[in-house]
C-alpha cells in the first residue's frame, strides 16, 4: 500500500490547537502498518469522550469541544481517521472502505488505547464509524452523542445537496478542502482556520481519502457496507445505552436523521435533546463550546 505522510512542518502555522499528537500503528490489508494520529487530552483518570470527526476534517475540528471537556475533568481522545489530519493517507482510492475505516478506528481505540466506559461523540463519518463501533462493542461504551450524523443502509435516498457534494468532490481537478469545510458552516470562517483544514493536504495526491469518502456511504441496498450497517441498526434499536441527539439547526445533509434516531433508538427516551442554533453541518466549528457544554452535562449529570 502506497502511503502519503504529511510533513510535520505543514502544521507549524496552526496556532489554535495546542495539544501535541500521539501516534499508534494499525494494520493495513497488505501486512504492513499505517500510522494513526490522535489527541489525548485531559486527566488520564477522567471519564472518556471519544471524539470522531468526519469528511473532510480532522481532530482540529474538536478544539473548542476539547477545551470545554478537559476543563470539566473529562479525558478527550480525538483521532484523525486514516486519510485525514496527521494520520497516514493511502494514495489509492481502492485502499479505502467502510469496513477498513471501522477496523482501523477500532484497533486504535480498543487494541492500542484500551478505552472503556466511553462516551462516543460522532459527527458526519465520525457517527457512521462510531455507531458501528457502539453496536459491535456495546460493552466498551457508556453513552452516545450523535451530532449531525446517521447510519445509512442505502434503503433511502440521500439529500440532493449531498449528491452535489459527492459529485463536486469526485470531479474537482483541485480539491479545496478548507473551502469545503467553510461551506458546511453557518458562521464565517477566518482565513487561518480555513488554512488549518487545508494543512493535512499539501499535495493533491494526498486527498484520495477525501475524494473517495462520499462513495463509501451506502446509497443502495446492496452496498458492501449495508449488511453490517443493518446488523448495527438491529443492535441500536434495542440498546438502552443513553443516547443523546445533539444536532444543529442548519444542516441540510443530516438534519432529517435527528427524528429518526430519536424514534428508533430506545436510549434516546426520557432525554432532553438539544438543538444547537446558528450552526451548520460542522457544528463543532460553528458552536464548539456549546456542543462541549452539552456533552459535559450529559456525561457528568
Amino acid at each position: 500500500m502506497e502511503v502519503y505522510r504529511t510533513p510535520d512542518a505543514a502544521f507549524d502555522h496552526i496556532s489554535d490547537f495546542g495539544w501535541e499528537p500521539s501516534y499508534a500503528e494499525v494494520a493495513d490489508p497488505d501486512g504492513g502498518t499505517l500510522r494513526m494520529a490522535y489527541v489525548d487530552a485531559g486527566p488520564a483518570d477522567g471519564p472518556v469522550a471519544l471524539l470522531l470527526h468526519g469528511e473532510p476534517s480532522w481532530s482540529f475540528l474538536y478544539r473548542h469541544v476539547i477545551e470545554v471537556l478537559t476543563n470539566r475533568g473529562i479525558r478527550c481522545v480525538a483521532p484523525d481517521l486514516v486519510g485525514f489530519g496527521r494520520s497516514d493517507k493511502p494514495l489509492a482510492t481502492e485502499d479505502y472502505s467502510f469496513a477498513r475505516l471501522v477496523e482501523w478506528t477500532r484497533e486504535l481505540v480498543f487494541d492500542h488505547l484500551d478505552l472503556r466506559d466511553v462516551t462516543l461523540v460522532g459527527q458526519d463519518w465520525g457517527g457512521l464509524i462510531g455507531l458501528r463501533l457502539v453496536a459491535e462493542h456495546q460493552d466498551r461504551f457508556a453513552r452516545v452523542v450523535a451530532a449531525n450524523t446517521g447510519l445509512p443502509t442505502g434503503d433511502f435516498d440521500m439529500p440532493e445537496i449531498w449528491w452535489q457534494f459527492r459529485d463536486a468532490v469526485q470531479s474537482a481537478e483541485t480539491l479545496d478542502v478548507g473551502r469545503l469545510v467553510a461551506a458546511g458552516c453557518a458562521r464565517p470562517m477566518a482565513d487561518d482556520v480555513r488554512a488549518a483544514y487545508d494543512a493535512p493536504f499539501p499535495e493533491e495526491r494526498a486527498k484520495a481519502g477525501v475524494r473517495v469518502m462520499p462513495t463509501l456511504v451506502p446509497t443502495r441496498p446492496d452496498d458492501p457496507a449495508t449488511e453490517a450497517n443493518r446488523a448495527a441498526w438491529e443492535v441500536l434499536s434495542t440498546s438502552e445505552l443513553p443516547f443523546l441527539v445533539a444536532f444543529s439547526d442548519s444542516d441540510p445533509i443530516t438534519g432529517a436523521m435527528a427524528p429518526v434516531l430519536r424514534k428508533l433508538i430506545p436510549g434516546t427516551r426520557g432525554l432532553d435533546h438539544p438543538t444547537i442554533v446558528d450552526a451548520g453541518h460542522f457544528l463543532q466549528e460553528d458552536a464548539g463550546a456549546e456542543l462541549g457544554r452539552v456533552v459535559a452535562d450529559f456525561m457528568l449529570g
